[in-house]
């Protein structure tokens, strides 16, 4: 979905395909039939954009057969389909029964997540619309916090400096300029976007900034304004921002508030869950940890690092930071010019929700979807966007 910011820029709206992971090509080709062109029909649009997850076996095959980059560009177009983002977070295995913190491997110190994120990037180029020349991709806030010291720090600013100097290469070549974002999220060596600061202005290139994740950004209590501020000042671009609300529980001391928790409390997805003290943010790695015993206090409010659909929040006495999205959604995009123009609505736990809560089948989820991306079209059309055909 393409809206035009009153400054006359396109920005652009897609949802996020890690909802429904593939390994493989062909499972990303059944993804574009079974699930995305639903979604784009529900909507009645000609035209939806998406994110695309592609793990790291489907972007091996793209990237050494110019054929099948071809063949899924075809296929995009002819299902009213269309990329400028891809999520280059996960490198395989997403849709695993249990994921937690494999989600982290290979790390920005590994060589392979620099073949991996170099090869998204070469693949972007070749999907990206004839009239847009610009592409995101989101990707690991460097590594898991444990086991990073200043050895693998260092690898990590030298890969992340390689890559810039990849993706000039690639915009000389293809005259695509594609640009990554590292995403913070809770319990990484960037966990917020204050820590994202160093280790961007010590890469040194504009190619390399930030993604705002909204459900990161509320699970680690921080402002949407003071952050985005501090990005501002500190030179570091907004390359995308994922439009994602967290689960929020105001009095997480109250017996029934512990048990609508535990009902999110599954073993696929780490639900980092954090707490605002005093002496700052406290958390721990997992929501069932949270939950055991005195883990965490419980004095204020918790928020877990679940992506609960935006359109509906988790039943009383739980809600969602949507509040949260909105604010930082009206910093992004809402002044006299974007902060960012790609912005991704990523809901991947759909199927990780209490079973209550579950979509049944495809069509189900395809309704959900689409709710969201209503949902988002209609805070972005109330900040005086305009959407396009």
């Amino acid at each position: 979905m393409r809206f035009r910011h009153p400054d006359g820029s396109t920005v652009h709206l897609a949802y996020c395909t890690n909802v429904h992971p593939a390994e493989t090509l062909d499972g990303v080709l059944a993804q574009l039939r079974d699930h995305c062109e639903p979604v784009r029909r529900r909507l009645g649009r000609d035209r939806l954009g998406i994110g695309l997850w592609l793990a790291k076996d489907a972007a091996r095959a793209l990237v050494t057969d110019p054929a099948a980059l071809r063949g899924l560009r075809c296929e995009l177009e002819r299902r009213g389909l269309e990329v400028v983002t891809l999520n280059g977070f996960p490198y395989e295995g997403f849709g695993a029964e249990e994921v937690k913190y494999r989600v982290y491997t290979p790390d920005w110190a590994d060589p392979e997540r620099l073949e991996y994120t170099a090869a998204l990037a070469r693949v972007l180029a070749g999907l990206l619309p004839e009239d847009v020349t610009e592409g995101s991709i989101s990707t690991l806030p460097l590594a898991w916090r444990t086991a990073y010291d200043d050895e693998r720090a260092e690898t990590a600013r030298t890969a992340l400096r390689t890559l810039a100097e990849r993706l000039d290469a690639l915009e000389e070549l293809t005259g695509r300029s594609i640009r990554v974002a590292l995403e913070p999220e809770p319990g990484c060596v960037v966990e917020t976007t204050r820590d994202a600061i160093a280790p961007l202005t010590a890469v040194g290139h504009d190619r390399i900034g930030i993604c705002v994740d909204t459900c990161h950004l509320a699970t680690s209590f921080e402002d949407p304004g003071t952050a985005l501020d501090d990005l501002a000042r500190a030179g570091v671009p907004v390359v995308k921002s994922q439009l994602s609300a967290a689960l929020h529980a105001e009095q997480p001391h109250l017996p029934g508030v512990r048990d609508a928790l535990a009902a999110f409390a599954e073993p696929r997805f780490l639900h980092q869950t954090r707490t605002a003290t005093a002496a700052g943010p406290r958390g721990t790695d997992d929501l069932d940890e949270a939950l055991a015993g005195e883990a965490l206090p419980d004095a204020g409010p918790w928020r877990s690092h679940f992506h609960v659909p935006l359109h509906a929040a988790p039943a009383a006495p739980l809600t969602s930071t949507l509040p949260v999205l909105t604010s930082a959604l009206t910093r992004l995009v809402g002044g006299p010019h974007p902060l960012t123009r790609h912005l991704e609505v990523e809901t991947y736990t759909w199927q990780a929700l209490p079973p209550e809560l579950r979509p049944r089948g495809r069509a189900q989820l395809a309704d959900g979807i689409a709710a969201e991306l209503t949902l988002a079209r209609d805070l972005l059309t109330d900040l005086g966007l305009k959407e396009l055909p």
